[in-house]
Formats: structure tokens, sequence, C-alpha cells
């Protein structure tokens, strides 16, 4: 079990591949999603949501899990979380898309959540701060990347608003 806790948590190895693997993972999560999304036209949105919450829930052991074998706390490594908060705002996309919200070609909205979410990641306003110091554990790895997706979603919702 530790095997697959920590294939999840690396993002299937891709957590190793770069020196800079949280900003590898988000995109690999964006275009694997985009492909997933308008290419195949996967967007039954309660599966995709419901599919979300089971990843979110067993990421949360599989972290805790893998944590373990890294000998520092939040190992660069680890980036399930960056999949899971990227992965919030390209839902957002495919909801807005469905209710005819989007005014902009959508790979603009899958850049810009992409860009959007690796800001908030990268410079952690606060409350991403707050789990990202507070929480030295698993539950904050993956929280501070939660919160960072959420924030995204606000700025493409305020996008989709302004144009």
């Amino acid at each position: 079990m530790s095997k697959l806790n920590l294939i999840i948590s690396t993002f299937f190895g891709s957590g190793y591949v770069s020196k800079i693997p949280g900003t590898f993972a988000s995109f690999l999560t964006t275009v694997l999603l985009y492909f997933c999304f308008e290419i195949l036209n996967f967007q039954n949105l309660i599966f995709i949501i419901l599919f979300f919450f089971i990843l979110l829930f067993y990421a949360f052991y599989a972290v805790k899990d893998s944590e373990k074998m890294f000998k520092i706390k939040d190992p660069k490594e680890i980036v399930i979380d960056e999949v899971l908060g990227q992965t919030i705002p390209l839902i957002f996309i495919v909801y807005l898309n469905q209710n005819n919200k989007t005014s902009l070609d959508l790979e603009v909205y899958y850049f810009l959540s992409f860009i959007f979410f690796r800001f908030f990641d990268i410079f952690k306003p606060f409350p991403v701060s707050y789990f990202d110091r507070k929480y030295k554990n698993f539950f904050g790895i993956i929280m501070d990347d939660l919160i960072a997706g959420l924030y995204s979603v606000i700025i493409i919702y305020l996008i989709c608003l302004k144009f």
C-alpha cells in the first residue's frame, strides 16, 4: 500500500521529474485535464466532482503515509497537492463553459487558471500562508493548495464578469 501511496503522492512519479516539480505537476494537470475535458469531451460534472473528492480524501491518507519516506517536511516530490489545487479552477472552467459564461477562448481560461494557481501557490497570500505555516504535515501540504485553487476560481470568475 505504501508503494501506491507514493505513486499517488508523487503523481505517478512526476514529482521527481523536474527542478520545479510543483509547477511541472500543475502544468501536467492543466494539459491532461484540457485533453480530457475539451478534446475527449468528458464533461460530466457530477462524476468529475465525485472523482475529485475521492482523490482528495485518498490524497490525505497517501500524503500522510508517503511523507514518512522523506526526511523533510513538505517534500517537493509530493505534488498531488498541486494536482488537486490546479484541478479546482479547471473544474470551474468546465462549469462556466457548460453554462455559457465564458466569453474568451477556453484555452485562455486554462492558461489563466495555471498562471493564477501558480501565483497563489508560490506567493501564498492569507489564508494560504496560514495553512502552509501552521500545519507542517499532510493536512497543511494539501490545504494550502486547495485555498490557492479557490483563489484562482475567484479571479477567473471576476474575469468572466468583466468580459
